[in-house]
């Protein structure tokens, strides 16, 4: 909606009503020493060709990069349908309000969300999103501890992302929640469950369990899945979501599969957009539901037999007492889920695998011809999916530096977060990327590191 500004006489009405010479009476308690008066850097006012052209010009100074960085925020084709339709008044403006069955269509939408996302994990149910994957995390390590009861410890493997792990010890350490590091194996990149030998038979909440990892590496999710049951702890499963078009979903890891299922929705529909906003999602046993932070919408029938749509849980701090309440997590990300639920809708099941698979094939091929090059070489050797660890022969931070000059975005360097790994970076491949792409990449590192 366009925004109209009040005129002058609106002003000097409003002003007479409350009794008031100007808009600065209405602020006279700020003492004046710290008023800055006239912003007087503040260019004046653009006209509409003016302001297009100074922001097209400061565009193109970024230029455009060839991107290979991935570790939790993805480039993928996003069809224009999808925020085209999102960006209908319809839904772009639309928001579940306190009389929320007054809005119908925002609960379809949303119902329809969390039926894919629950057909997409093999969950239970959904909720209707949180604020994004990593604190989606800490709230099912919260869900976790809330629903286990005896234990506030809970294994958080190091190849968790570790942006997730800085996040999830933010919000649980001063809850008296103990996060125990499972260390990897530097051979093959992932969790063995040699290493989880020493919390046999003690007491633990739950079990993290990332697919796939940080390091793109494939975990042995079945064993550690069955390992958390087997004592009497929950196993929380950390997904990318366009993985699961290709992988077993969590819903079905083990005998019974996992309790948790949370993640970043990024990958579905969602721009990159310099960080964000993006949107989190979790799923989980109908066991677990009442203890499942966030709103959760119902399908259900009137007097008349009609379908509607309802909200059936939304335990939040702000609709009942503050002690009761599952978590603070006062909203959902409405936006980014509806531009996530249009495309699923749009790509569907197929589409889904179709760019899983591209991106998987882009990757394997990348790390050939990379391997190829003197001196580099796979980090790890377990099975990955769309991103993989690779280890330069020389200082990381000068090679990226290098390649950003020819527009390249070589990487992620692993140094600040995995220190052990040495010259190490994290690569990843998209559908995006096409062959003269892999190959460009695997020329200018080459002439990199033969300089």
């Amino acid at each position: 909606m366009p925004y109209i500004p009040h005129t002058k006489e609106d002003v000097t009405a409003m002003l007479a009503s409350i009794g008031a010479n100007s808009i600065e009476d209405l602020f006279d308690e700020i003492p004046p020493d710290l008023k800055n008066g006239k912003l007087k850097e503040v260019p004046s006012g653009l006209n509409e060709m003016e302001i297009s052209r100074l922001m097209s010009e400061r565009a193109e100074t970024d230029g455009h990069y060839l991107s290979f960085i991935g570790a939790g925020a993805y480039e993928h084709h996003i069809p224009a349908a999808v925020w085209q339709i999102t960006t209908r008044g319809e839904f772009y403006s639309s928001y579940t309000p306190y009389q929320a069955e007054a809005s119908q269509g925002t609960l379809q939408l949303l119902y329809e969300y969390q039926t894919m996302m629950a057909s997409l994990t093999g969950m239970d149910v959904s909720n209707a999103s949180m604020y994004d994957g990593a604190s989606a995390l800490a709230e099912a390590v919260l869900m976790a501890v809330r629903s286990h009861k005896s234990s506030r410890r809970v294994l958080m493997p190091s190849t968790i992302h570790p942006v997730y792990r800085k996040v999830v010890s933010t919000i649980v350490k001063n809850q008296n929640i103990e996060i125990i590091e499972i260390p990897y194996c530097t051979e093959c990149g992932h969790i063995l469950l040699e290493s989880l030998a020493p919390f046999v038979g003690q007491d633990i909440a739950a079990l993290v369990i990332p697919q796939p990892n940080f390091f793109g590496v494939l975990e042995q999710v079945d064993a550690l899945t069955d390992w958390a049951h087997t004592n009497n702890a929950l196993a929380i499963g950390v997904v990318n979501p366009l993985a699961l078009a290709m992988l077993t979903p969590p819903g079905e890891w083990g005998s019974k599969g996992a309790d948790i299922a949370v993640g970043e929705g990024q990958p579905l529909g969602i721009p990159l957009s310099s960080g964000g906003p993006y949107f989190g999602f979790m799923a989980c046993k109908q066991k677990l539901v009442r203890q499942m932070p966030g709103r959760i919408i119902g399908r259900t029938t009137d007097l008349n037999g009609k379908p509607g749509f309802v909200l059936t849980l939304q335990a939040r701090e702000q609709h009942i007492r503050r002690s009761k309440a599952t978590s603070n997590i006062c909203t959902n990300q409405g936006l980014m889920v509806t531009a996530a639920t249009i495309y699923m809708a749009l790509v569907g099941p197929e589409g889904l695998r179709r760019i899983a698979e591209k991106s998987h094939a882009n990757t394997m091929i990348l790390l050939e011809q990379l391997e190829a090059i003197k001196g580099v070489k796979r980090t790890f050797s377990g099975s990955m999916f769309y991103e993989a660890a690779i280890t330069l022969p020389m200082p990381v931070e000068n090679v990226l530096q290098k390649l950003k000059v020819q527009k390249i975005l070589g990487g992620l360097d692993l140094k600040e977060y995995y220190p052990e790994l040495g010259q190490t970076i994290l690569v990843c491949a998209t559908e995006t990327k096409i062959p003269a792409d892999l190959v460009k990449f695997t020329e200018c590192l080459n002439h990199v590191l033969s300089e």
